[in-house]
Parts: C-alpha cells; sequence; structure tokens
C-alpha cells in the first residue's frame, strides 16, 4: 500500500472507519477518557451500541459513494474501536502509531491487517516518552498542525493526549515541514472547556477555508495565526456550544465534498454557501463520546 497524506482535503482514495459492534456495556466513570462521556453517564443518555452502529454505517454508504475504500477494524468483544485517528495516523508516505492510553492498545491489532500492508520501512513508532495521538496532528501542505499542552499539570489531564515531545519528534521526523504547535485548554470535568484534540477547535475545509473555536487555544496569539493564515472571511467561528457539539469534527471526501453531521444548521449553511457539497448524516449519538466524524477515521490515501 502506497500511503499518501499530504493535507486534510485532497481527494480520498482510502481510509480506515472505525467501528461500534460490540462496543461493551456502559462504561463506569472512572474509565472514561473525556468529561462529555462522563456527563451522558450521570444523564442517563450514554449511547447506545445499535445508534451508533447506524450512525457509521451513515458514514460508510456516503464514502463508498465515493469509491473510497474503506477498511473496517477487527471487532474485538465488548471493546470501543469507533474513534480510528486515536490510535495512528498518516503524514506523507508513514504510518505513525500513536503513543495511546495503554488500555486502547488491542485497538491498535485490530487494524493488523491494513498493517502489514505498509512498507515496514515506513511503519513508525515513536519512543515512549513521545506522547501523541491522531486527532492532535493536522497535516496542511507545507505544515503540520499540532495540538498540544505543555503545563506543568500536563500528567494531571487525561484530557491532555500529545505533549512537547511529540512535536520536537515530528520536526525530526518531517525537517522539511513545518511544525506549528498549538496549546489547547484542557479540562476533566467540563466539557464545554476542553479541546481533546486539536480537531476539536480546529479544520481546514476546501483550499482555504477553516472552522475555528477561539476558546479551544490558551495562547492567543496562537489562535490569531490561524485567522491571519486563511484570513478572517475564510473563516467560520464556532460558538461554545457548537464546540460542545463537534462542530469543527467534519471530514473532507476532497476539497468539494464535506460530510458533516445532519443538525449543524449553522455550518452547514456556511459550507453550501462557500459552494461545498455538504454531506449531511446523523452523528450526534457519537457525539457524545467527545468525538466525531474526523475522529472516527484514519486516511491512508489521498490524492
Amino acid at each position: 500500500m502506497n500511503l499518501h497524506i499530504q493535507n486534510e482535503t485532497s481527494r480520498l482514495r482510502a481510509v480506515v472507519l472505525g467501528t461500534a459492534e460490540s462496543n461493551g456495556p456502559v462504561p463506569k466513570i472512572e474509565d472514561c477518557y473525556d468529561p462529555k462521556s462522563v456527563e451522558n453517564i450521570l444523564a442517563g443518555t450514554y449511547p447506545k451500541e445499535e445508534d451508533m452502529v447506524r450512525e457509521m454505517d451513515a458514514f460508510e454508504k456516503v464514502l463508498k459513494k465515493y469509491d473510497v475504500e474503506v477498511f473496517r477494524p477487527k471487532v474485538l468483544k465488548d471493546i470501543n474501536q469507533i474513534f480510528a485517528r486515536d490510535i495512528a495516523f498518516v503524514v506523507e508516505d508513514k504510518f505513525i502509531r500513536s503513543n495511546i492510553l495503554p488500555n486502547r492498545i488491542e485497538e491498535l491489532d485490530a487494524i493488523d491487517h491494513v498493517y502489514i500492508q505498509v512498507d515496514p520501512e515506513k511503519r513508525i513508532i515513536p519512543p515512549e516518552d513521545v506522547h501523541v495521538e491522531g486527532g492532535d496532528v493536522m497535516p496542511w501542505n507545507d505544515y503540520i498542525f499540532v495540538g498540544v499542552y505543555t503545563g506543568p499539570d500536563y500528567a494531571d489531564y487525561i484530557t491532555a493526549r500529545t505533549n512537547w515531545e511529540a512535536v520536537e519528534f515530528l520536526r525530526e521526523l518531517f525537517p522539511e515541514k513545518k511544525v506549528k504547535s498549538f496549546e489547547l485548554r484542557k479540562s476533566n470535568t467540563d466539557a464545554k472547556n476542553n479541546a481533546l484534540h486539536l480537531d476539536c477547535c480546529f479544520q481546514p475545509v476546501g483550499k482555504d477555508k477553516a472552522i475555528l473555536h477561539k476558546n479551544g487555544f490558551l495562547v492567543e496569539e496562537e489562535y490569531q495565526f490561524l485567522v491571519d493564515y486563511f484570513g478572517k472571511e475564510n473563516v467560520f467561528e464556532i460558538t461554545k456550544e457548537e464546540m460542545y457539539e463537534m462542530n469543527s469534527n467534519v471530514f473532507s471526501i476532497s476539497e468539494e465534498v464535506v460530510v458533516s453531521e445532519v443538525g449543524f444548521i449553522r455550518l452547514n449553511q456556511w459550507l453550501r454557501d462557500k459552494g461545498f457539497t455538504v454531506e449531511g448524516i446523523p452523528y450526534a449519538e457519537i457525539g457524545k463520546q467527545e468525538g466525531l466524524l474526523r475522529c472516527s477515521t484514519l486516511p491512508l490515501i489521498r490524492d
């Protein structure tokens, strides 16, 4: 398999899409990785497996409509395997395994049928001190944008997934790229003030546009860099409520086609007004776990 990922929006050819099958019982509070899941467990609104399977089937149908080759993980009993972006990511022709929360290692084994197709020299396993997840890594042509948290209390946050060592690691691995980091706001208890990953508060669409949420960034100058880079007229600024609903976590099949949650009324209208084809699907149940469309995918090949 000849991996090729230079950015977030070029025409998609092959992708791993997670699975909600055999998702397991409602987790215990102490086993949750994010505040939004906790919130829904306490409210009795944690998503049902059959609803999540239905949502992911709708996503797969759209991908196949555009002739994308879709790989699915091997189903593991009673394990949440929805968020394929957490476990690995591709930049250029390299397949980089995430250093993920230790009890999620089985999820990597479940995509072995994809992994063995990758040239062994292109399989990258970061050193132990490099913490990184795919939701924080965003290739964008000459740049790699990386969400980080570098506060002295890093170890206190289960929501802090990518550290400064990851930025240095990516700089060494891709010396010709500009690796630009962004400090993200973290909270273990308040989902409306927690950017779990960079794609929870920022995502490029098309050739030159972006979805942004200012409060997801801890450093205003870093947020402003993105506004200036894309141009204010090309930025769709989402509200705190829209960030909570995961409006920035859409997924591009191409520079013209965006898969979005059908309920993102304001965003979807803006995208259509800008000339995009919006493939709206129901995905709000999966969103209750603080992840959405981009989180569910691991793109392998784009034009």
